[in-house]
């Protein structure tokens, strides 16, 4: 494993697009340091974001992991790419002629992806440890490390994440199309959902239940419903929430029914890359 690891990594640092992704996705990580700094006015109300309680625990697990996540698109391109490079420049060729199997390429692909997913969960809680001891009101052990669930849930995040866009790479093998229909895919669960429960079938309140359930099953939908949005959980969005009559029943826990339905999309990508990779004509 690590001999495999070691070849894919050269790859990616001896490629100065990659290498400029990959600093640029952890540098913006870094940036949510900056979060604490940012101040606004709503009419005469003047609001800090640090104090209005996002920094604390255990609640920054929850907030960090989803705007965390926002910045994964930069390695999606990076590891779209290192698959599209690996058809364009013959190295894939290459490193099976050099004796690695049609099983050891993939696998090779699918530790970095794991590699990357692990690299950032660490990053970000590293990050979120820091931000947390900064400018938490609790700092009892018990509170800091309750809600870690939301850190396992990133990790599962981009590992499906990566998994899928590298399948893309393998089907399709431009980047430029891969990352295209990575788009499309996002549009059409995002605009079908929409059609379905807001239009068409949603008219009753099991139908809208039923549409769902049906789409909490694909891909990007199960990992969207791994961390649900945080804003609404803190305290001075609720107290608005009330005064205006709006009930919040959101549920903000992360469930192991969506966790399974994100493991197994991950391996129906891998195999299914491998599956396409090995019947493949190189």
């Amino acid at each position: 494993m690590k001999r495999l690891l070691s070849i894919e990594f050269q790859k990616l640092f001896k490629n100065r697009a990659s290498k400029v992704l990959i600093i640029i996705y952890f540098s913006l990580l870094f940036l949510l340091f900056l979060i604490s700094n940012i101040n606004f006015d709503i009419g005469p109300i003047h609001i800090n974001i640090a104090d209005q309680g996002i920094f604390n625990f255990p609640y920054i697990w929850h907030f960090n992991t989803y705007v965390a996540d926002y910045f994964k698109i930069f390695l999606a391109v990076v590891i779209v790419s290192m698959m599209a490079n690996e058809y364009t420049y013959g190295t894939l060729k290459q490193n099976l002629i050099d004796g690695l199997s049609k099983k050891e390429v993939v696998l090779s692909k699918f530790l970095t992806v794991i590699s990357f997913a692990l690299i950032s969960t660490l990053f970000v809680f590293v990050v979120t440890l820091i931000l947390g001891y900064s400018y938490s009101s609790f700092t009892e052990t018990s509170i800091v490390f309750s809600e870690l669930e939301y850190l396992l849930a990133y990790f599962l995040k981009l590992s499906c994440f990566f998994s899928f866009c590298l399948f893309l790479g393998v089907l399709i093998k431009r980047s430029a199309f891969a990352l295209g229909f990575l788009f499309f895919w996002y549009m059409f669960e995002n605009i079908s959902f929409a059609i379905l429960k807001f239009g068409i079938l949603g008219q009753t309140k099991e139908s809208a239940s039923f549409i769902d359930t049906i789409y909490s099953f694909l891909p990007l939908e199960a990992m969207s419903n791994l961390i649900v949005e945080p804003i609404t959980r803190l305290n001075f969005v609720k107290t608005i929430g009330d005064q205006v009559g709006i009930e919040n029943v959101k549920d903000y826990s992360v469930h192991f029914s969506d966790a399974i339905i994100v493991i197994v999309w991950t391996f129906i990508f891998i195999l299914t890359s491998y599956w396409i990779l090995k019947r493949r004509d190189l």
